[in-house]
């Protein structure tokens, strides 16, 4: 398995926790849009740290390159890599924050609507329930 400091592992850690915080900043503005995407940008790079610390290391280069394309952004096929190497399954209360998240997509970038304050509330507080769980496993 990786080690905590693998380079990889902390660049997506670090990715996660700034994608978050300037969601929260963009959230305080009244960017609703704006902070639910960058929020979701949080999840996916936390997710990818949990993957990339479940491979061996000398699987990492070849896990970094499956990162691409449209299936790289979606949370359960990067949930479906974490448990298949060996990552432990995600307490209840993380699942239900996961299936609150599940549908946000790339796509928001495209979406001219502001998302409605409650939503991306309920959004960010998932977010951080879910980067915080992950951040500790790492």
């Amino acid at each position: 398995m990786a080690t905590p400091g693998s380079g990889d592992v902390r660049l997506f850690r670090r990715c996660a926790i700034l994608r978050y915080e300037e969601a929260e900043v963009l959230f305080k503005a009244d960017y609703t849009t704006g902070a639910v995407y960058l929020a979701g940008y949080g999840i996916e790079c936390i997710l990818k740290a949990l993957v990339l610390m479940s491979v061996a290391i000398g699987d990492r280069s070849g896990m970094l390159n499956s990162f691409r394309g449209r299936k790289a952004h979606e949370y359960e096929w990067l949930r479906s890599l974490y448990l298949v190497n060996g990552g432990a399954r995600f307490p209840r209360e993380i699942n239900q924050h996961f299936t609150l998240v599940n549908d946000w997509s790339t796509d928001l970038r495209y979406t001219p609507r502001t998302v409605r304050t409650d939503e991306a509330e309920a959004f960010l507080a998932s977010a951080v329930a879910i980067i915080q769980w992950a951040n500790r496993r790492l």
